[in-house]
């Protein structure tokens, strides 16, 4: 049976390319979005009937588990979510607030687009994965977890908590069939949030990985479409590392 991928933030950026390289390898793909709706009904036409496009706030719950309904209605059921919607954030270390200045709205609104959003989708599909006995989450992270090469501090601490929920849904959830993993990509070259990063930047990020390369959209998608699939059953509450082994576990 065709498994059934929902993917949070897909209409654009990193969301995108994860969308497409699961529609490539035969997954039926919900592709959520928020404001990017002309982005997001172009990928869904791209793709064709396997895709789907729906609009939902994911920090918004009744919105999230109407989205859920609407995803389970078209293609029967859903096998996997893939939280990936990042809100309102650019890797942009001249803009980056220092400590000093930064307020605890700044982390909120970093662990509500993370973490609050991770629980609301991940919640409203539990039911569905309890009854089938199967089931997957998958949640996008970061290698600053472990590197905070710039001090990016809301944004890291709250994929930092992502990892911690992450084990958590795992170590209970584990009995029922069910997985729950982080994927944390490098910098990325190039999504909209890494946009306003400089090729230097980039170039030294390439000279310090054993690899020589940044990473890209590409490689972390590669990623996820694994943990999606039947080869990747048996596994469960790891953040495995796409970053060209610049940090290395």
């Amino acid at each position: 049976m065709t498994r059934t991928v929902l993917v949070t933030g897909s209409g654009r950026g990193l969301g995108s390319y994860i969308v497409k390289a699961l529609s490539e390898k035969g997954f039926n793909v919900i592709i959520n979005y928020n404001k990017s709706k002309e982005e997001s009904e172009k990928l869904k036409n791209e793709i064709g009937a396997q895709a789907i496009a729906i609009q939902a706030d994911i920090t918004d719950r009744e919105a999230v588990e109407q989205l859920v309904k609407k995803g389970t209605e078209h293609f029967g059921q859903i096998d996997v979510v893939v939280n990936n919607a990042l809100v309102n954030f650019k890797f942009d270390p001249t803009t980056q607030k220092a400590f000093k200045d930064l307020t605890y709205k700044d982390y909120e609104q970093q662990l509500d687009g993370t973490l609050k959003a991770a629980f609301n989708v991940s919640q409203s599909v539990i039911p569905q994965f309890l009854e089938r006995k199967d089931g997957a989450i998958i949640s996008i992270g970061t290698n600053l977890y472990q590197n905070p090469v710039v001090p990016y501090h809301e944004y890291t601490t709250a994929k930092a908590a992502l990892i911690g929920f992450t084990r958590n849904v795992a170590a209970e959830l584990g009995q029922y069939g069910i997985r729950a993993n982080v994927v944390s990509g490098g910098l990325l070259k190039t999504t909209d949030a890494s946009a306003v990063t400089t090729p230097e930047v980039f170039d030294l990020i390439a000279q310090s990985t054993p690899l020589r390369k940044v990473t890209t959209p590409q490689d972390v998608a590669n990623m996820v479409v694994y943990l999606c699939s039947e080869a990747a059953d048996g596994i469960t509450g790891q953040n495995i590392t796409v970053d060209g082994g610049l940090t290395m576990n």
